[in-house]
């Protein structure tokens, strides 16, 4: 498979560009700057996640598109996200999997919202969540066959397994996740048509 990968340089992007190198895929990855290691199935496209030509060459031939995006206090991730759904819709591409964050799940509280809205979250910062939810809404507008697997707590440390998933939803009392078993579950995600038009909770 032709892999696309955004934010193959941060945790968990990180981690999955090791697994889909490990299983064969053909990966192009966009950066900033030299900092992923040289490998055969690897093609590295120089740029920024802003500009929509160097989008375009990271998407072009892909079969699938993988976002490991942050939000890093800046509109990075929205001011990206138009430029990869328009990239993929004229690439007749349709499979995205992206990370987001468990602000995003709809709450328990209160019927209607999402959690960083009905009070479930204790984070007192929403503005990662806001853009997430933004990124949530364009996705749901588009065509694409897309899943947003939404982490809990994100400690750095490898997959070990043993943890839950609920669409929509946080699992009960979910506390957090690692970064590799987040970064295996959305690996997985390309073999598994079950999370289409879904986000996932995760967590322990």
């Amino acid at each position: 498979m032709k892999l696309a990968i955004f934010g193959a340089t941060g945790r968990v992007g990180g981690e999955i560009l090791k697994r889909a190198l490990a299983d064969g895929h053909q990966v192009t990855a966009l950066q900033r700057s030299p900092k992923l290691d040289k490998h055969p199935n690897l093609a590295t496209v120089f740029g920024n996640v802003r500009n929509k030509k160097d989008i375009d060459r990271t998407i072009a031939g892909a079969d699938a598109v993988i976002s490991a995006l942050g939000t890093d206090k800046t509109t990075t991730l929205t001011d990206a996200m138009p430029f990869i759904i328009e990239a993929m819709e004229l690439g007749g591409i349709k499979r995205i999997i992206t990370i987001g964050t468990a602000g995003i799940l709809n709450s328990r509280l209160e019927e209607g919202k999402l959690r960083y809205q009905g009070g479930d979250s204790n984070r007192k910062m929403t503005f990662a969540a806001k853009q997430h939810e933004k990124v949530f809404r364009m996705l749901e507008q588009s065509d694409l066959e897309w899943t947003i697997v939404c982490p809990t707590y994100l400690p750095d440390g490898e997959a070990k397994g043993g943890y839950r998933t609920k669409k929509d939803y946080l699992p009960e009392d979910g506390k957090e996740i690692s970064v590799g078993d987040t970064a295996e579950f959305a690996y997985y995600q390309l073999e598994n048509s079950e999370n289409i038009g879904s986000r996932v909770g995760l967590a322990y």
